[in-house]
């Protein structure tokens, strides 16, 4: 899909959570109303997965934040990148891919029965799709934040057994 697919998709859901507001709306409603405007079937996951963060960034900020074409502009150093509306990169199966590590290996974040995981996994190809292998983790959010915060250590360990360091 493209980034400007990918940008029409979510500024028209902002506009539709803008108008009707997410108090009466569920994700379903508006996925489906985003289809009847644009006339596009957003079934598949990739498309799922956009409409969702639109949802989810409204609900949590009251609002989705405007794409005025102005890339960073005005971008204080410190925010957080991800919280931009620069076009976000998902795999077919409907994650947001977070980073790439290899041309075969990612970390992203999804949903996998109602559970939020940060994963990071080799991907292969098959009949020209992208499918995660089973090489590779997947974490819950407390075990994420169990992992994120021994960085410190990690990285001293690291530092520690790298000869020249």
């Amino acid at each position: 899909m493209s980034a400007g697919m990918q940008q029409l998709i979510a500024k028209t859901a902002r506009e539709v959570l803008q108008e009707s507001g997410a108090d009466e709306m569920t994700e379903h409603q508006l996925r489906m109303e985003v289809s009847k405007r644009l006339g596009v079937d957003l079934a598949l996951p990739k498309h799922k997965a956009i409409v969702s963060q639109a949802m989810q960034s409204f609900l949590e900020g009251g609002r989705v934040p405007e794409d005025h074409g102005e890339a960073d502009e005005g971008r204080e150093e410190d925010e957080d990148p991800e919280q931009s509306d620069a076009p976000k990169e998902y795999t077919d199966g409907g994650d947001l891919v977070i980073c790439k590590l290899s041309e075969r290996r990612k970390v992203t974040v999804g949903k996998f029965k109602g559970k939020t995981l940060v994963s990071m996994r080799k991907y292969y190809n098959k009949d020209g799709k992208e499918h995660p292998s089973r090489d590779g983790i997947s974490l819950t959010t407390d075990q994420w934040l169990a992992l994120k915060n021994s960085v410190p250590a990690i990285e001293a360990a690291i530092k520690k057994m790298t000869p020249g360091s």
